[in-house]
């Protein structure tokens, strides 16, 4: 999935980041799916996911499967 067509989403803080600027993660809905970026580098790298792989990822999430 591109991410040229960002450049005017409207990006929101995730409601989990790290309340004192660090680990800041935000997302944007599109047309397509929803993409996430790191809040301290906006104009760095993107991801892009569709409506079902985001889901299955925050479902991943939200179960620990990625905790350390």
């Amino acid at each position: 999935m591109s991410t040229s067509h960002l450049s005017s989403a409207l990006w929101r803080k995730s409601s989990r980041s790290d309340s004192s600027g660090g680990d800041c993660v935000e997302v944007a809905e599109t047309m397509t799916g929803i993409a996430m970026r790191d809040s301290k580098d906006p104009d760095g790298p993107k991801l892009a996911f569709g409506r079902a792989a985001f889901s299955a990822l925050a479902n991943d999430i939200r179960a620990g499967r990625y905790d350390r």
